[in-house]
């Protein structure tokens, strides 16, 4: 059953995260070496970007690679970076055909100069669109971003171009890697596994989590879906009370 038309479409979450985690457990499953997995999970990354553009979800945020990463073997490693970049650049054409823009955040030194020339091609190709804005998480690590955030801020105080005082949410906003992209309205982790590992921990401050113990390479459109649906089950409150909720949506 498709579940997309029982989503309320005036209460879409502009911004959705994805930790997506087991595609070593699939593999493993399966008798096969992990990068099996990896290879397999490019389906649901399709599904899931194809979801996240049907439902009108503004912002998707991938977590594709994380600084910790780096410490796994050498071969998947290597394996992971160049199945990425054939993925990317065979999906630029749908990725244009569809609107959606792509942006990469993390720490963008460290990873293979062929790699970034790949995906630097696919953000000039998709940078005007606007109907979706595809962020991959690439070596990346909230802490570091959290740590480089205040580094600059500092800078700018010695430099007499910002006052302490003014320091404020919107400041280091401004400073984080995904400085163009609204707060997270929800996030999902497949797997089973009840953690954020690291990802994006400013932007999670009120977000709705969703955690599921499907694989990632068996995470489907419905599965998104069922998502969206139970995020718009739950009452969001920002620190008030139900009262004040029910209070403010009957003026």
């Amino acid at each position: 059953m498709d579940l997309r038309a029982q989503i309320d479409p005036n209460k879409i979450p502009k911004h959705v995260a994805v930790i997506m985690d087991g595609n070593g457990r699939w593999a493993k499953q399966r008798g096969k070496p992990r990068v099996f997995g990896h290879k397999n999970g490019v389906k649901a990354v399709r599904e899931i970007i194809d979801a996240a553009g049907n439902t009108g979800v503004k912002a998707l945020t991938l977590y594709a690679f994380s600084t910790e990463n780096w410490n796994r073997p050498k071969a998947e490693v290597k394996t992971l970076m160049a199945l990425l970049l054939t993925s990317l650049k065979n999906e630029a054409k749908e990725l244009v055909k569809n609107n959606i823009k792509l942006q990469i955040i993390g720490n963008q030194e460290s990873l293979p100069k062929s790699v970034l020339k790949g995906l630097n091609k696919v953000i000039e190709q998709t940078k005007n669109n606007n109907a979706l804005t595809l962020t991959i998480a690439l070596s990346y690590g909230s802490r570091e971003e959290i740590v480089n955030a205040f580094k600059n801020i500092s800078k700018k105080i010695v430099n007499n171009e910002l006052l302490t005082e003014e320091i404020d949410e919107n400041i280091i906003n401004n400073h984080l890697y995904t400085f163009t992209l609204p707060d997270v309205d929800l996030m999902i982790r497949t797997s089973g596994e009840k953690r954020i590992s690291n990802f994006l921990l400013w932007q999670i401050a009120y977000a709705e989590f969703y955690f599921t113990d499907i694989l990632w390479p068996d995470f489907t459109k419905n599965d998104f879906y069922n998502a969206i649906l139970e995020y718009q089950n739950r009452e969001r409150r920002f620190g008030k009370t139900s009262e004040q909720i029910e209070t403010r949506n009957e003026i």
